[in-house]
């Protein structure tokens, strides 16, 4: 039997690297927990009513009935529910026709340096737009990141969650390289942690060649 939290974990928020390795990020307690303190008292008979609602509109995507989250008050649950809802609900398509108009990049090999520098600026600003945040990409040069986001991103079919706080995270590292992923991006706990439970010595930490301020 799938309860709430069993249900979630198989309908969060995808993360996605440029290698096509899928990773899931659970991001929707912690936006409905937000948006639960900003919410004005509602009498409990309409949130028991919302609470049947939603569970019968649930019922069609669910292998069960859906649990009780222990611990959960209901108007948060209620905006826990809503958010599995549009989940299932949402159109996939594309990420390129989260755009109006659709977005479509020239080749890589069409555009020189600088040129290639500016558009993938903008293009960055232009995915967070649509709530699609880039991770870990301080290891890649400006054409090796565009190449990613042009030849994997833009048209990987997805999910467009219509939620405030619902973002698609793109690692922008292969899941297998545990060397770029120790020398540029662990911390210092995981290093250990990679250290204790393999017995090796992990690559040196180093800074990235390539920074960058990516929006949050």
């Amino acid at each position: 039997m799938d309860n709430i939290r069993n249900v979630a974990a198989r309908r969060g928020c995808v993360a996605r690297d440029g290698w096509d390795r899928p990773v899931v990020e659970q991001q929707m307690m912690r936006s409905v927990r937000k948006m639960s303190d900003t919410q004005p008292y509602i009498d409990e008979v309409d949130l028991l009513l919302d609470n049947a609602r939603l569970r019968d509109e649930l019922e069609p995507y669910i292998d069960d009935s859906v649990d009780s989250a222990s611990g959960m008050p209901l108007s948060v649950e209620n905006e826990y529910l809503a958010s599995m809802l549009a989940w299932e609900r949402a159109p996939a398509m594309p990420i390129a026709n989260w755009f109006q108009p659709p977005l479509q990049l020239p080749h890589p090999d069409s555009l020189k340096d600088r040129a290639l520098s500016e558009l993938l600026n903008q293009t960055i600003k232009s995915l967070h737009g649509v709530q699609v945040i880039l991770e870990c990409t301080e290891h890649l040069s400006d054409r090796q990141l565009y190449t990613i986001i042009y030849r994997d991103i833009m048209p990987r079919c997805e999910k467009k969650v219509d939620l405030p706080e619902n973002y698609l995270h793109w690692r922008c590292l292969d899941e297998e390289d545990e060397t770029t992923w120790l020398k540029y991006y662990a911390s210092a706990v995981e290093r250990r942690q990679w250290q204790e439970r393999y017995s090796m010595e992990p690559p040196k930490s180093e800074n990235p060649p390539y920074p960058r301020q990516l929006p949050r």
